[in-house]
């Protein structure tokens, strides 16, 4: 309704009764924005599991040719280790690799030369995963709210986002019996 007012009486407002408009529509979009974050972060933890063979290397570069395809300007040496195999919820695992990849992908926005990694490695019979990149990272001090839900460890107005992907990751993570972390530096990027 603001754009229809806007569009309709913006030659009766001035710049103030304009901008106080843009003010509305802009603050409404980004309670639309957070409403679906909810959702999806909802949505996360319900549902029936699908377990079975999950093939962990094809998720994450059916996510990284859809970060290319958004967003095909960005010049990103993207490496994913091949024929990683993992047991889960495709999925649910397919909404952790485009997350984590997407991070990876908003965080090295200011790098020079952007580099994403997928990796895996057996450790004590586990199966861990990473995504590493060299972007801003993040200062460990802060390692207890990086999965919290809406909570940033960066400005919005330097990195977009409304703080539920790493939330959303977690929840799914510990639904699938798994657990995640983080470890980063500030300007070192994140794994």
């Amino acid at each position: 309704f603001s754009q229809a007012l806007l569009e309709d009486y913006g030659a009766s407002l001035d710049d103030e009764g304009k901008d106080n408009l843009r003010r509305v529509r802009d603050a409404s979009q980004h309670m639309a924005e957070l409403i679906d974050d909810m959702l999806k972060l909802s949505r996360a933890t319900r549902g029936e599991l699908d377990i079975g063979p999950v093939d962990l290397s094809a998720l994450a570069q059916s996510s990284a040719a859809e970060l290319r395809r958004l967003d095909p300007g960005r010049d990103v040496a993207v490496s994913i280790a091949p024929g990683v195999a993992g047991w889960g919820d495709a999925r649910l695992l397919g909404v952790v690799l485009e997350n984590l990849l997407s991070n990876a992908w908003k965080f090295t926005a200011r790098s020079a030369a952007a580099c994403i990694e997928f990796g895996a490695e057996k450790k004590n019979g586990e199966l861990v995963c990473h995504v590493r990149d060299n972007g801003a990272g993040f200062d460990m001090a802060y390692i207890d709210n990086l999965f919290a839900p809406f909570q940033r460890l960066h400005r919005a107005s330097e990195f977009p986002g409304n703080g539920i992907g790493l939330a959303t990751v977690k929840r799914v993570i510990a639904r699938l019996g798994g657990r995640v972390w983080a470890e980063g530096a500030v300007g070192a990027g994140a794994t």
